[in-house]
């Protein structure tokens, strides 16, 4: 399979590089590559509409410009695997992959298979509710990671003491890679589904939910989300910039949830929430 390469220079990266980059991942976009000012981003040839790019970009509030060209097809893991490092939180966890070298130091230490899923611990909401994570009584808690990607904070609720979790992706190379990622890390109390809110069919369930998807997902499925968590359970959202916390917050408060929290990381946001 053919790939097409989209090269962005944008003139303010920050935050708009990692913004570029949530847009593109919604548009088929598989792999991306980062350097100071510019982007590289790789798609399928069959999947590439040059319309649909022009058309985000006019949501990207610096000027950008934009090129592309068709390549040859490579071994794209072992591309993304080159631009991979590890990631701290802190003292509190380091998440690397099988082909870095082990540290000690941390309290939690997360294998991920860097495969093309979302949630690696780069992204800056995935950092936000990794970090919130910390702060959690997960000690037999049952929870739902929504939108888990690489399966990531599934991992972590299950190294923080849950349990029993369900991590939920609609994404078929998500549901495989966080099997995978699972049996790195020993996991044996999370259960991975392929799909979207329709799974959750079983009211009352969850004490901690994690939603770290985007404000569209986050708002049309709410209602499914709170429908699956017990009264008292906390849900923790992110995927999107801190000018939407007013619109996470007025979904949240009409689906009977009462903001708690809120945090900030380089104009990408995280709200904690309880259900009343």
């Amino acid at each position: 399979m053919n790939y097409v390469h989209c090269h962005f220079k944008l003139t303010e990266p920050t935050p708009w590089s990692e913004i570029l980059i949530t847009y593109l991942a919604e548009i088929e976009f598989e792999s991306f590559e980062q350097n100071e000012n510019k982007v590289e981003a790789y798609i399928q040839k069959p999947l590439f509409d040059e319309n649909k790019v022009n058309s985000l970009l006019e949501n990207i509030q610096t000027e950008t410009t934009f090129i592309h060209k068709e390549i040859e097809d490579k071994n794209w893991n072992a591309e993304w695997e080159k631009s991979f490092s590890p990631i701290y939180i802190d003292k509190q966890c380091i998440i690397r992959a099988p082909f870095h070298e082990k540290k000690e130091g941390f309290e939690q230490e997360i294998i991920i298979n860097p495969q093309m899923s979302f949630g690696t611990g780069h992204h800056q909401t995935t950092y936000l509710i990794m970090k919130a994570m910390f702060g959690i009584d997960f000690e037999n808690k049952t929870v739902l990671d929504m939108g888990s990607g690489t399966g990531i904070l599934a991992i972590l609720a299950e190294k923080l003491g849950c349990k029993e979790a369900v991590a939920i992706d609609i994404d078929e190379w998500a549901y495989h890679n966080t099997i995978d990622n699972l049996k790195l890390n020993d996991c044996a109390k999370i259960k991975v589904q392929e799909g979207g809110a329709e799974l959750l069919t079983e009211p009352n369930k969850y004490e901690v939910v994690l939603a770290n998807i985007n404000r569209n997902i986050l708002t049309n499925d709410m209602e499914s989300y709170v429908a699956s968590m017990r009264k008292g359970a906390e849900i923790y959202f992110s995927g999107f910039y801190t000018s939407d916390v007013t619109i996470i917050e007025k979904e949240a408060n009409n689906n009977g949830l009462s903001m708690i929290d809120t945090k900030e990381r380089e104009g990408w946001a995280m709200v904690k929430c309880e259900k009343i």
